[in-house]
């Protein structure tokens, strides 16, 4: 039996750019075509695998490494991993691209207004207030991809849109 070939679309973008709401749609399209998919979303798995990890830019990039390796295992062994993480700095995202095949960088942008006036959670109104520290895009940077595979804009267009437009991406790849 030929094995299938893995892969990893990874997600980055703001809190609030529309990540994991496209990554659901994405894995659920992806398993209606047969494929095994799994989903890494970054807050899931700090809490099961870097709860101890702050918010430091060394404690980021040791968060996304160990996203980028769970990953690396799932798509070498045939499952489409899709990965859901703000992931903010360039240097630690090639580096996680690097070192695995079968890649996607996803740039899920949306201008910062848009995504605090989408923030449910409050999270920029603390970040704002300065009872969140080092949050991305606030206080923190986030460093955009130069050269993303493929860039969705959340502002302008659907989560339908998106996800078709990195599902081209990804057959045309693979």
């Amino acid at each position: 039996m030929e094995p299938k070939n893995g892969a990893t679309i990874w997600l980055t973008g703001i809190s609030g750019a529309g990540k994991t709401t496209i990554a659901l749609r994405l894995v659920e399209e992806l398993r209606k075509d047969g494929h095994a998919v799994e989903l890494l979303d970054g807050d899931e798995v700090r809490k099961a695998f870097g709860a101890h990890l702050g918010f430091s830019k060394e404690d980021r990039d040791e968060h996304i490494r160990r996203i980028g390796y769970l990953a690396k295992l799932l798509s070498r062994n045939g499952v489409i991993v899709v990965v859901a993480a703000i992931s903010p700095y360039r240097e630690v995202r090639n580096e996680v691209k690097g070192s695995m095949e079968n890649f996607i960088e996803v740039f899920v942008n949306a201008p910062l207004e848009v995504c605090e006036a989408r923030d449910v959670k409050g999270l920029y109104k603390r970040a704002r207030s300065g009872e969140l520290l080092n949050f991305t895009g606030v206080s923190d940077p986030y460093e955009s991809p130069l050269a993303p595979d493929v860039e969705v804009r959340t502002d302008i267009a659907e989560v339908e849109a998106c996800v078709a437009l990195i599902l081209e991406s990804f057959i045309s790849k693979m």
